[in-house]
């Protein structure tokens, strides 16, 4: 990115942000995937029945998360118009891309929700999120920009690069996973023994990322945070608002309702900043100014954890009948 990009609007100043691994993305991207490990030991083979079985509710799930949730993310970014930076932008893209969080699980069995129907989401949404992920980044990132060119922003053209991304989100998710659905199959009792401690290892690794991106720059993100904090409590209210209305539509059972609004308004947004953080896939000489894209996912990550556990316990002390008979 150039210097151009840094203008007048009020969340500009996010861009002058300055993240570095200094040396570390190989660290991170190891961690990562043992994280991501520890998400599939609680994926057995048998989980991938399920789509077959119940095809209703999986598949408004994955039409949810994979083609609403960025399409609509792109209508919101439209009709924010220049009330957010193009950085911003491009970072609600990115988090709506990603594949849905692994505390959804948990926040799903809390609300009483579909545990069962949680884990298939989540295992296929995280086995697609190979392909998805980097395509629906580079097709609805290059329709924003489309869109920002015709209204005459002053953008730098964006190449996406694809291969990398793909190659990342292999190495980070896709070869973990497979070890872990087998981990999971063959040696189970290993497995329960894993799955805890590394599901604390990813709580403690978002947190670590979001440290980085902040230290050094907690006066830049103290100027934004009422800006940034509107953004993301809108856009985390769509991602609920369309599993919720997507699913009550079509007339699914109760308890699969709150399953995919769940699983659509949780996102891995852990994943999101590895990417970003991969100099690799975006170098700095190219991207310099991408604080609000960090900013931006970092506080997805803080934030819907929050309006998760809100809703889930919401739900869970209304105890509705509905819930219950299914």
């Amino acid at each position: 990115m150039t210097e151009e990009v840094i203008d007048s609007h009020p969340l500009a100043i996010l861009d002058t942000m300055e993240v570095s691994m200094k040396g570390g993305s190989t660290l991170l991207n190891i961690v990562l995937a043992l994280v991501m490990f520890g998400v599939a030991l609680g994926i057995k083979p048998a989980t991938f029945v399920d789509i077959i079985k119940n095809p209703k509710s999986i598949i408004t799930g994955i039409v949810c998360q994979i083609i609403l949730l960025p399409a609509l993310t792109l209508l919101l970014i439209i009709a924010c118009g220049d009330l957010l930076s193009p950085m911003v932008a491009l970072g609600m893209i990115l988090v709506s891309c990603c594949p849905g969080g692994n505390i959804s699980n948990f926040i799903t069995s809390f609300s009483r929700g579909n545990t069962e129907l949680s884990v298939s989401l989540t295992a296929f949404n995280t086995a697609a999120c190979i392909f998805t992920t980097p395509l629906n980044f580079a097709l609805w990132g290059k329709l924003y920009l489309d869109f920002a060119g015709k209204h005459s922003m002053n953008l730098p053209k964006l190449e996406i690069p694809f291969p990398e991304i793909f190659q990342s989100i292999v190495i980070i998710m896709g070869i973990p996973l497979v070890l872990g659905i087998l981990c999971a199959h063959y040696y189970p009792k290993i497995a329960d023994k894993l799955k805890k401690p590394l599901q604390n290892l990813s709580i403690l690794v978002f947190i670590a990322m979001v440290v980085i991106i902040f230290t050094g720059n907690v006066d830049v993100f103290m100027k934004c945070i009422k800006y940034i904090f509107l953004i993301v409590l809108v856009h985390n209210l769509l991602a609920l608002g369309i599993g919720f209305g997507t699913s009550t539509l079509l007339k699914l059972p109760y308890k699969d309702r709150r399953t995919v609004t769940i699983e659509t308004g949780i996102q891995n947004s852990g994943l999101g900043l590895a990417l970003l953080l991969n100099s690799n896939i975006f170098p700095p000489e190219e991207w310099a100014h991408n604080g609000g894209m960090l900013v931006i996912t970092a506080w997805w990550g803080v934030w819907h954890i929050i309006s998760g556990l809100t809703l889930a316990f919401t739900w869970r002390l209304r105890g509705r009948k509905e819930a219950n008979d299914e």
